[in-house]
């Protein structure tokens, strides 16, 4: 078995290379698959984060049936990017809500994994802790089994030490006869490995083959990727300019409706102002078949109209007449009352004269 693994290490560094290495083998199968951003620890500050992908990238967790250990891998293209074999010391630590981390003393590094979602880093630290459980029990197997064997080994050497007592003490053709025996079926057993090591040998340089055409295939399908990428990259940048188009011609239709929706407010208003002024024209035109009648009535009122004016003429020339008579009168009176009262002051003169001559006869009477 020393030397079926060297010859599959060796097989894996061939013409596949490095890529080849770290890729999943024949034995190996996918237990679970999930997407997320690849980092790495700086060496030299052990700090800070180093991207190790540029965009979300698969990674998967493998198990090894011929070994019974499990790895975590992830490939970039054609680049390895996670290699990391899962140990039973491994803890799996998250810290963010997207984010988690593990150490790998055999790679002397750390990876970190960025994830789009919670449920896909609690779905991935769920797995990492059943698969590093897995591991224990793995390595805990392993253990029983070199423990196992040691006693048996203990065991073949103490008995063998009986047989060489036993050999020693029977005759010598027995003694020859058993060890012809031994070598018979040492020779067959030989022979059966090295035709079991020829078959595992040429299995795996067919592996190896088709390892390296599915490498070669892969390359080709990344370039055919990168071209359909490019493609598909400018088809979505024609496709988003064409959206923008679209979005602002809905802008501009938005826009539009919004106008004809003012225009038609617009048109209800004038319509309902067409029906008043036709409402009113009915009422004009009703009112203009009374114009007639009104014609007259209104000629009629006229000829009242100056008839009155002819007679407001008159009775104001009467009215100015009378009013210059009384202003004759008035002055008349104030010409009487002048003279009254002349006439008044001289017959006041009068009296008083006749008072005196009244006293003076009425003296001389006295006298007499």
């Amino acid at each position: 078995m020393e030397r079926l693994s060297s010859g599959r290490r060796a097989s894996a560094k061939g013409p596949v290379g490095a890529a080849a290495g770290a890729a999943p083998e024949m034995g190996e199968q996918p237990i679970f698959t999930t997407r997320a951003h690849v980092f790495q620890i700086d060496p030299n500050t052990k700090k800070n984060w180093m991207p190790a992908s540029k965009q979300a990238v698969t990674v998967s967790y493998f198990y090894d049936v011929t070994r019974n250990s499990y790895r975590i891998i992830s490939v970039d293209g054609a680049k390895v990017i996670i290699n990391s074999t899962i140990t039973p010391n491994m803890t799996f630590t998250k810290t963010s809500q997207k984010f988690g981390q593990w150490a790998d003393s055999r790679a002397n590094t750390v990876f970190g994994l960025g994830f789009s979602s919670e449920q896909q880093l609690t779905k991935f630290a769920e797995k990492f802790q059943e698969v590093k459980e897995a591991a224990k029990i793995a390595k805990d197997k392993t253990q029983e089994k070199i423990e196992t064997s040691s006693d048996h080994s203990q065991a073949s050497s103490v008995n063998g030490t009986d047989d060489e007592k036993a050999s020693h003490t029977g005759p010598a053709n027995t003694h020859l006869k058993s060890e012809n025996d031994k070598l018979k079926i040492a020779l067959t057993q030989s022979a059966a490995n090295v035709k079991k090591w020829e078959i595992e040998l040429q299995t795996l340089r067919e592996s190896n083959a088709r390892l390296t055409t599915a490498l070669q295939e892969s390359a080709a399908s990344v370039e055919q990727w990168k071209r359909q990428f490019s493609i598909c990259r400018d088809e979505n940048d024609r496709l988003r300019n064409k959206i923008d188009e679209l979005e602002e011609q809905c802008s501009e239709i938005n826009r539009e409706k919004e106008k004809n929706t003012q225009l038609k407010r617009r048109i209800e208003e004038l319509e309902a102002e067409l029906r008043e002024k036709e409402t009113e024209l009915k009422d004009l035109r009703k009112q203009s078949e009374i114009i007639p009648q009104l014609m007259s009535e209104c000629e009629y009122v006229s000829e009242k109209l100056e008839a009155a004016e002819r007679d407001n003429q008159n009775l104001e020339d009467k009215v100015r007449s009378l009013k210059t008579d009384i202003e004759e009168s008035k002055y008349r009176q104030r010409h009487l009352k002048v003279e009254l009262k002349s006439f008044l002051e001289v017959l006041d003169g009068k009296i008083d004269d006749l008072h005196d001559f009244r006293r003076g006869l009425s003296k001389l009477g006295t006298d007499n």
